[in-house]
């Protein structure tokens, strides 16, 4: 498959209370206001990119979509001929809402796995104005972390149909995937559930001192953390995650591996254990991950 990505693109959530849910991105989370699009989808960043989350009023709480910017329009085009090939319906998105949302040559695919819509673009437009960073430095959108009722296929799917790269591996229960040739150890994560859902979003800051404020910040605004602060043994990364007002669970992170494009070492088999998510000795929350609808395009 010789399709290659730039980088997860953007997140599109679900919420039930616009307002509420804007205060808490903006006031605690520290995203920047990006505008709105005629559908009603409000748009955030927290880098000098168009926008990194949407966030749209709905019923149920969860995943709306999920952003792939590809390197460029050709394999843009490659990746939508060979999930075609497989019989994937795709569909263009119109000229209007591309414009809304600064993408170019995109179209959306429902993932067969997961459910999740994945919208395939080639380039996203920068802000107008720099990203001016509040109550925390915070340096991209990191990743997302679906749950499957079956992880070996899922893994199976993304590795030989959709060109993502396994890192590490949890046994039996977590995938940590990059989206090739993307250094980040992981811009996807598939963990083992009872059903497809979201598991959370990642947001990675550019300093460890973002995530002892932010401990207290949540502990003053009485935000549940549901696992954290730790240290993951795959990625190495320092993290702490709490839930938002629909209770989805979004982690802030600091540090991650990052790989080569050619010659990477191979991917560690960790055995399940808390030992394996946490170096520290941290328990997660029954609510850590436990809510997150994945809403689903029709076909």
């Amino acid at each position: 498959m010789p399709f290659r990505y730039r980088r997860l693109g953007y997140v599109a959530l679900n919420v039930t209370d616009m307002s509420r849910s804007q205060a808490f991105y903006q006031e605690i989370l520290g995203l920047q206001d990006a505008g709105s699009t005629a559908g009603g989808e409000h748009l955030l960043r927290c880098s000098e990119r168009h926008h990194d989350l949407i966030l749209h009023q709905s019923a149920a709480a969860g995943l709306r979509r999920i952003g792939w910017e590809m390197e460029s329009n050709v394999e843009v085009e490659l990746i939508r001929a060979h999930l075609e090939s497989l019989a994937l319906i795709t569909r263009a998105v119109p000229t209007e809402d591309c414009r809304a949302l600064g993408i170019e040559g995109a179209f959306r695919v429902r993932e067969p796995q997961t459910g999740a819509t994945f919208e395939y673009y080639s380039a996203m437009a920068t802000a107008d104005t720099p990203f001016q960073p509040t109550v925390a430095k915070i340096a991209r959108l990191g990743h997302v972390v679906l749950a499957t009722d079956d992880l070996t296929e899922c893994e199976r799917f993304f590795r030989e149909q959709l060109n993502f790269r396994v890192s590490d591996r949890i046994q039996g229960a977590v995938t940590f995937m990059r989206c090739f040739p993307n250094p980040l150890h992981h811009s996807l994560g598939l963990s083992h559930g009872n059903a497809a859902r979201l598991h959370h979003v990642n947001f990675m800051v550019t300093d460890i001192d973002d995530i002892g404020r932010a401990l207290y910040r949540l502990k003053r605004n009485n935000i549940p953390i549901v696992f954290g602060p730790g240290r993951h043994p795959p990625s190495e990364s320092i993290f702490l995650y709490f839930l938002d007002p629909d209770e989805l669970t979004v982690e802030y992170s600091f540090g991650m591996e990052e790989f080569p494009e050619a010659a990477p070492r191979e991917p560690r088999l960790l055995p399940m254990a808390l030992s394996s998510i946490d170096h520290w000795g941290a328990v997660p929350d029954p609510k850590f991950a436990a809510t997150g609808v994945i809403e689903t395009m029709e076909a």
